[in-house]
């Protein structure tokens, strides 16, 4: 799969671009604030339905102007798509796949799989359970699409249990018919979970080998409460404290992915170059991942992988996306000689974007 066209209309701070690209590799070379991640935004948007650095629609259109338009013309399983979506203020988001508006946004989660590599992605080590558990059910999304209706049901029933939990009378019997929805669809969330970190964990492992040439050790463990117990009998332990504090203490709702770095916390131990390295081989490991379970290549974005890499590091990484493996490949950074190791490993097969002020050449 890849992306042959992209229309870009008052998106962020560009105004309007037209891109063609390269199957293969695209590169955008520009100083910082000038919008190389914007355009890499707006890919993201497409398969998503969302911005990845602002979930608030309305901020993402141009200040002064009243909406803003992206559409994406793709080859998919050889067949053409053509993915739309426009935005005004105070207006409902329309997206169409070829034409046709979707009535739920979910039903295009998976369509165009996508894997994004950015600065931000440092919550997953440095923030909450909440960042770790979305990049679990973001992966296990985009391949399968019961999963994401069973976490989104799953969800709105966690919601109403807490919204009875802070009332002043708990109706017992409603909580009984609320857990009982909680224990189906918590089972199913946590089986899958379970076994997509089986699977991933190896390929994890393999990818942060090759990046740091196999100078440290790295794992990854999921936990849940539903390791723990019967889900349905720790709720009813927990529903007296749970009435107390005014929600929902025991659940899938409280899993953690725990990474260490040489059997400790890398969070407390890693550096900044090693938690970097940690990062990028978890996202070429969900791209791989991704691969394997949809039979084509996700859309690969890049944005200022290099900084905070050692020299030996960096050569590594641009070893791997100059390889044939990753399909087309979005690449942003301030550095051209970065970019100019990869092009050379490319020959022609590459376009070369510069973008100064969001506008992008």
């Amino acid at each position: 799969m890849y992306l042959n066209r992209l229309s870009i209309v008052n998106y962020k701070n560009i105004l309007q671009a037209e891109l063609d690209f390269s199957p293969h590799i695209n590169c955008f070379i520009g100083n910082n604030g000038v919008g190389k991640t914007n355009v890499l935004d707006a890919i993201y948007y497409l398969s998503f339905c969302k911005s990845h650095s602002n979930s608030i629609d309305s901020q993402n259109i141009n200040h002064g102007q009243d909406f803003f338009m992206l559409e994406g013309f793709y080859t998919r399983n050889d067949v053409e798509e053509d993915i739309y979506c426009g935005l005004k203020r105070k207006q409902k988001k329309i997206f169409k796949r070829n034409k046709k508006e979707y009535e739920r946004l979910s039903d295009h989660i998976g369509l165009l799989p996508l894997v994004l590599i950015s600065p931000n992605d440092g919550v997953l080590i440095g923030e909450g359970s909440d960042e770790r558990r979305k990049f679990i059910d973001g992966v296990i999304s985009q391949y399968d699409s019961a999963y994401l209706h069973t976490l989104m049901r799953y969800n709105k029933t966690l919601a109403q249990r807490n919204s009875l939990l802070k009332s002043n009378f708990v109706d017992n019997d409603l909580i009984d018919v609320l857990d009982n929805i909680l224990v189906e669809t918590g089972q199913i969330i946590h089986q899958k979970r379970t076994a997509f970190i089986q699977e991933f964990l190896p390929i994890f492992q393999q990818f942060y080998n090759f990046i740091s040439m196999d100078k440290e050790t790295v794992n990854l463990q999921y936990s849940s409460h539903l390791q723990k117990g019967d889900f349905n009998e720790l709720l009813k332990k927990s529903i007296e404290k749970d009435k107390i504090i005014g929600f929902t203490t025991k659940g899938i709702h409280k899993d953690d992915l725990e990474m260490t770095l040489s059997n400790y916390a890398i969070k407390r131990v890693g550096s900044q170059g090693q938690n970097k390295t940690y990062l990028i081989a978890l996202k070429l490991a969900q791209f791989d991942f991704l691969k394997r379970m949809s039979n084509m290549n996700p859309i690969l974005l890049l944005d200022d992988i290099f900084d905070k890499l050692d020299a030996e590091r960096v050569h590594q990484i641009i070893k791997l996306v100059s390889e044939d493996n990753f399909g087309q490949i979005f690449i942003t950074d301030t550095n051209r000689q970065n970019l100019n190791e990869i092009i050379k490993t490319v020959n022609s097969n590459y376009r070369l974007f510069t973008v100064e002020n969001g506008e992008v050449k």
